[in-house]
């Protein structure tokens, strides 16, 4: 039995005393607090901020990182998947990339019709009935399990999802001990601080600690990672187990759960409004890294948002549940923004090239 599996295993059997554990008394042990030193080691910036040009500039050589993408083996999944890796490929082998390999950790416990196309990694879902119908759940564990199985040759990680599309060659933007993450609009630990203080004790720091972020996108060291991930698990089960933990934070829980982890650990992010974008609400894609396609993009004939009401356009990647969208959608009226006009772009030219587009509607 693996060391994943076996901690699984404890955290079921001692439940809370087991989580209480991990969250104060383990996670000490790897607590960081360090600065990052400019020049002469005088003057340190704060790690949540922008970093500055003269510091992106000291790197004298590649920190190639490794892309690693939890999925499900649903239709739903496999078609943004397969987008998402065939723009991986364009963009790694363009000037300005340090982007490495590539995994798909695959958390429905068995081989899907993918294997060949996608480098994948199969992984266990959570045991029956565990994630409470919140499937995001299985990511902690996903990474758990992936991290304890494989071994991969670059010294950093990306964690990436299904619906993201690399926009232009993505750098390296972690630096040093401190990891790249885009900060969220909506993940506002200052203003739950009762419900954050239940998994982040006072006596671990104050509350500004917990980054307004989620796990993904995330570049991290990965032994960075590997110490974070068994206690976002964790935390991500404890706070799904709360009722009003769970009612606070819904849909964003799982993110949650992975920034008071960091936290926990000391760990503090970098934040970069220009690792992503989302449409409709982001315009323009210009000097953006990754498009996050989530919300629905719903438009009349003048090229007016009707958001919450369905359009006389639309793109949605939740009218695809049960297979891909069709190939050669067709663009959006004039007016639309940049950023959806690239998105249907995008989308298009994947379909056109992926051979077998229609095969991601099969579930095997």
């Amino acid at each position: 039995m693996g060391r994943a599996s076996l901690l699984l295993i404890v955290f079921l059997v001692l439940g809370s005393s087991f989580a209480t554990y991990n969250v104060v008394t383990m996670i000490r042990h790897y607590g960081s607090s360090e600065g990052v030193a400019v020049d002469d080691g005088a003057l340190f910036f704060d790690p949540i901020t922008e970093m500055p040009d003269h510091v992106k500039n000291r790197k004298t050589s590649k920190a190639p990182f490794h892309v690693a993408l939890t999925a499900t083996d649903a239709p739903y999944n496999k078609w943004q998947c397969r987008v998402m890796y065939y723009w991986y490929k364009q963009q790694k082998k363009l000037p300005g990339s340090e982007m490495g390999g590539f995994t798909r950790i695959l958390h429905s416990g068995n081989p899907d019709n993918l294997m060949n196309e996608i480098p994948t990694v199969v992984v266990d879902p959570l045991p029956a009935g565990l994630d409470r119908g919140y499937i995001v759940l299985n990511r902690p564990w996903a990474f758990v399990q992936w991290l304890e199985k494989t071994k991969i040759e670059e010294e950093y990680v990306l964690m990436a999802e299904p619906d993201h599309i690399f926009l232009r060659p993505l750098p390296n933007l972690a630096f040093g001990g401190h990891p790249a993450a885009f900060p969220f609009f909506y993940i506002r630990p200052d203003q739950n601080e009762k419900t954050i203080r239940k998994f982040y004790p006072e006596e671990l720091g104050p509350v500004t600690n917990v980054d307004p972020i989620g796990n993904s996108p995330v570049i991290i060291r990965k032994d960075l990672i590997a110490k974070i991930a068994p206690t976002w698990m964790n935390i991500s089960l404890k706070m799904k187990e709360d009722p009003e933990t769970d009612k606070a934070f819904g849909w964003v829980l799982e993110m949650y759960a992975y920034a008071v982890a960091s936290a926990v650990h000391g760990v503090r992010h970098i934040l970069r409004k220009d690792f992503m974008l989302q449409p409709p609400w982001d315009l323009e894609t210009n000097k953006k890294y990754i498009l996050h396609y989530t919300y629905g993009c719903d438009y009349n004939m003048k090229g007016e948002l009707t958001y919450g009401k369905i359009g006389e356009w639309r793109f949605d990647k939740r009218s695809h549940l049960r297979g891909p969208p069709p190939k050669n959608l067709p663009l959006p009226p004039p007016g639309v923004p940049e950023s959806v006009v690239t998105l249907v772009k995008m989308v298009n030219e994947a379909s056109a090239n992926i051979p077998n587009w229609d095969s991601s509607s099969t579930s095997s």
